[in-house]
């Protein structure tokens, strides 16, 4: 990893759990004044916010270490454990929200939310604070493909809606005296948790079993060793995703009767194009001759 793609992954850490922290303690003091339910889930969102970016921000340190003896693909896998964490945390949190809204919409006497315009103001600077974050980790991700940051701006991005539903709810309770919108608010905010955690779970598994790039990320694999000069063809491509890193291996066809040099700087600029093209990625080359009286070869 570059060190402006460790760094932006850094900054992108160090602004979540700075913005985390910051929304936990507002929303903490919202709570006290309004008493409402779907301030508490906001709240428990972001508490496990700060949990999720101090891991994060854990995770993309130790993932950018160089191999070593012992990890000779590197530590970018560490990436896919903390995500899968963050998504167990995500689904549980989803959990215990919804039920305790469940119970508060069917109970007989709706529980009153007070102080609604204080819970308001604060509901306000979330959004805005979380907006800036999510801008900034969009950014960062799509910069350096790292899996953490888009995973923690995925999550943030889901925060802004169940806030939006926050301010309805207490504009609800303070203008037209409907207290048990809030507990049908909470019950959204927990049902929008669950799909979050479900869609990260499901990426950082993906990643843990060896999963393949994404299509399109093949397609253009393909499409750039079919049009590359000096190959006559190309097989055998396989692809792996370990954190931000994308492991590209394939066989490459080329002129058995060119010297090994020229072979080599063929396949050589083939992976300087690849790792351009798909960020972060580590490309492995095989060459196969071809042609009258050719043998096989092999580059690792």
């Amino acid at each position: 990893m570059s060190n402006r793609n460790h760094t932006l992954n850094v900054s992108a850490g160090i602004a979540s759990v700075v913005v985390a922290v910051t929304l936990v303690a507002l929303k903490l003091w919202a709570l006290i004044e309004t008493g409402a339910l779907s301030v508490a889930a906001s709240l428990a969102d972001n508490a496990l916010d700060v949990m999720m970016s101090v891991g994060a921000l854990a995770a993309i340190s130790y993932a950018a270490r160089p191999p070593d003896e012992d990890h000779a693909f590197g530590h970018s896998s560490a990436e896919d454990l903390v995500a899968l964490v963050q998504s167990a945390l995500v689904l549980l949190s989803a959990a215990v929200i919804g039920s305790v809204a469940a119970s508060r919409l069917w109970a007989v006497d709706a529980a009153p939310v007070k102080s609604e315009t204080a819970g308001i103001v604060v509901m306000i600077v979330a959004v805005v604070m979380t907006g800036a974050l999510v801008l900034w980790q969009r950014y960062v991700a799509k910069a350096t493909g790292n899996r953490v940051v888009a995973a923690d701006s995925l999550h943030y991005l889901g925060d802004l809606l169940p806030t939006s539903g926050v301010l309805i709810a207490l504009a609800a309770s303070s203008w037209w005296e409907l207290p048990r919108v809030d507990s049908v608010i909470a019950l959204m905010a927990a049902l929008w948790l669950a799909r979050s955690g479900l869609s990260i779970g499901r990426g950082a598994w993906d990643a843990l079993m060896d999963h393949a790039a994404a299509p399109e990320v093949l397609d253009k694999i393909n499409a750039i060793a079919a049009d590359w000069p000096g190959l006559t063809g190309h097989h055998d491509l396989k692809t792996r995703m370990a954190g931000s890193k994308t492991f590209i291996s394939m066989h490459v066809e080329l002129d058995g009767r060119q010297s090994l040099n020229d072979a080599h700087a063929v396949a050589d600029a083939l992976e300087h194009k690849l790792e351009e093209t798909v960020p972060g990625a580590e490309v492995i080359i095989h060459l196969d001759p071809v042609g009258p009286g050719s043998g096989r070869i092999a580059r690792g």
